[in-house]
């Protein structure tokens, strides 16, 4: 069976695959699967799990926030701001989930500091305009 390499990039490692049989992504045109000898292609994932397979048979479940995918010369690069790469489809799917809930929570904290910061200048503005600045 042809394999083909896999590299997995994010902003703090990387992971590389030599023995990859498949891989199946979505993108915002639906599900995808890429074997050995793929045309070159390039897609960017939506959030969620991808997976691929390698010649031991074992699917490995990627999970990502997106990423962007290139794919030439049976080399496919995944590049993502960060990865969970699990064999276990419901661990890596609580671990999605826990993931985005954290990401969630720190949007909240930093839309209400900015509302917070935007309250403030307001409040001085007006203050410097009563004051006849």
């Amino acid at each position: 069976m042809k394999t083909f390499t896999l590299w997995l990039q994010d902003a703090t490692h990387e992971k590389k695959y030599t023995d990859v049989c498949s891989f199946v992504g979505e993108d915002s045109s639906g599900s995808f699967a890429i074997l050995a000898g793929h045309a070159r292609m390039m897609t960017s994932l939506v959030m969620g799990l991808s997976r691929f397979r390698c010649k031991n048979g074992n699917w490995q479940y990627i999970a990502t926030p997106g990423s962007l995918v290139y794919f030439k010369n049976n080399k496919l690069m995944l590049i993502t701001r960060h990865f969970l790469i699990d064999d276990d489809y419901m661990a890596i799917s609580v671990a999605l989930e826990k993931q985005l809930l954290q990401e969630e929570s720190r949007l909240q904290a930093q839309k209400r500091s900015l509302r917070h910061m935007e309250e403030e200048v307001l409040k001085r503005l007006w203050e410097f305009g009563r004051m006849g600045g």
